[in-house]
């Protein structure tokens, strides 16, 4: 028979207390990481304009309930709403992953770590105008891309060697975690209140990855971030007003995070928190589609001039890549909706070699009727290549590589053609700033006139304008 269970309260787990002091006072002082991050900032605003396009994104955006007013409320941009700043960081983090076209972040877990700027942008914007309504001054733009670069570090880092996907927790468990730490500081919150805070992320119930996998794959993989950064504003402002924490929220026996949903491991944690997520972030340049699958599209519109006038002759494809790809994308059989097409290595690169492109339309139904994607999926092979997996999750590579070769069947074949860095890669960075901003332009050109535009640009492309700006003024810029 066990004694009792002592009821003094431990110390802060101490993953909860680095967290909060990063968070809180930690210090970002590379001007590469404020560039970069003024980079994500665009891009990352682009990509949700850019979901502004399709009725499934904009059907769940607005006030829970119609007709509410909120005084000093977060606008979403891209449009005339005014919301309180949950609902806000829904509607902003859910327009971001939409598409699945903002930054992407591969190591033992994966995830967007772009994400998190729902929360940010709702809760600053909010505060901001709470704080000129009583006489004091906003929080800037450079506060906002302080938090990006922290909340990029946190999710990022966590995720270098704890890999949630393996017990069957959603990656969004990080965006969560990352925005409470970040929000609860932008609002002013303190060590003990971020601690507090951050408890309570890692208590709340986790999303499963049902909803991205076959058979289940659905929509809510594209709003499941968007919740995550909501709930994390939620529970930044129920610390804020004074809800408590829970010291032992990781480690508790029987009751805490790590017996419950981590098989009992503690976390692996290899390096502080610093800048070094955002500066080595993957930015999506060429096509809205999951990340692991990237460099296979670009090889596929490699071969595109050889390949799409002889679709008929051809036997087999194999597309040799790693583990990772194999384990999340690799699907055969029926394919039933825009989110099942969009995590397929074989529907994407089969859209590439058929039609030289891959943009988002070629997801929905009208496209993915045609027969020839389907025809050629069938022909599709998917190995492992050892030394790719390697790369992978090298610390000095974070390549994501993949090759597609062609053998057709009068005993001929395309060269193997291997990518082994994207372009949105920072080993192509220089290669990729230019296409980047151009994304944002078109963005941009999707909701907003021609003037609109040019004061967004005008704005955004001033690194030392952009960061003095109030929060509230930066935001204007985006409504319509």
């Amino acid at each position: 028979m066990s004694g009792p269970i002592s009821n003094i309260r431990p110390q802060p787990d101490p993953v909860l207390v680095d967290i909060a002091d990063y968070a809180s006072t930690g210090v970002i002082d590379s001007r590469e990481v404020y560039s970069t991050a003024r980079l994500c900032l665009m891009d990352t605003l682009g990509c949700g304009l850019e979901a502004l396009s399709y009725p499934a994104c904009t059907r769940l955006l607005g006030p829970i309930v119609p007709g509410t007013i909120v005084p000093n409320g977060a606008r979403v941009p891209g449009t005339s709403y005014v919301l309180d700043p949950v609902t806000a960081a829904f509607n902003i983090g859910a327009m971001i992953r939409w598409l699945d076209f903002n930054d992407t972040w591969l190591a033992a877990e994966w995830g967007h770590p772009s994400d998190n700027l729902g929360g940010i942008l709702a809760a600053a914007d909010w505060h901001s105008r709470t704080r000129i309504a009583e006489g004091k001054p906003p929080l800037t733009m450079r506060d906002v891309l302080t938090a990006m670069i922290k909340a990029h570090e946190i999710q990022g880092v966590l995720a270098l060697k704890n890999s949630f996907n393996r017990v069957g927790l959603d990656h969004v468990v990080l965006v969560k975690v990352a925005s409470t730490a970040v929000v609860t500081a932008l609002l002013g919150g303190t060590r003990e209140l971020l601690i507090n805070a951050l408890s309570n992320a890692w208590i709340d119930g986790q999303s499963l990855r049902t909803y991205r996998h076959a058979p289940n794959t659905g929509s809510r993989k594209s709003w499941a971030a968007g919740d995550a950064t909501s709930r994390a504003v939620r529970l930044a402002l129920m610390a804020l007003n004074g809800e408590m924490g829970y010291p032992s929220a990781l480690t508790a026996p029987t009751w805490g995070f790590y017996d419950v949903l981590f098989k009992g491991k503690p976390f692996q944690l290899e390096q502080p928190y610093g800048s070094y997520v955002m500066e080595n972030v993957l930015f999506k340049i060429s096509f809205p589609a999951e990340f692991h699958a990237q460099t296979a599209v670009e090889a596929a519109l490699q071969l595109y001039p050889e390949v799409h006038t002889r679709l008929d002759e051809i036997e087999r494809i194999v597309i040799t890549s790693h583990e990772s790809a194999i384990r999340i994308i690799d699907k055969v059989g029926p394919l039933y909706n825009p989110a099942d097409r969009d995590h397929c290595i074989q529907y994407m690169t089969a859209v590439g070699l058929i039609f030289g492109e891959l943009t988002a339309e070629y997801y929905e139904d009208a496209m993915a009727g045609d027969p020839r994607i389907d025809a050629l999926r069938e022909k599709m092979v998917l190995v492992e290549n050892p030394q790719y997996s390697r790369d992978y999750l090298d610390p000095d590579k974070r390549s994501i590589a993949n090759a597609m070769q062609v053998f057709y069947r009068d005993g001929t074949r395309s060269e193997n053609v291997a990518v082994e860095y994207p372009l949105g890669h920072r080993r192509r960075r220089k290669e990729g700033i230019p296409l980047l901003i151009q994304k944002f332009k078109t963005n941009l050109a999707r909701r907003f006139s021609v003037t609109q535009a040019e004061k967004i640009m005008e704005a955004c492309g001033d690194q030392v304008q952009l960061e003095a700006m109030p929060v509230p003024e930066f935001v204007d810029l985006f409504v319509v």
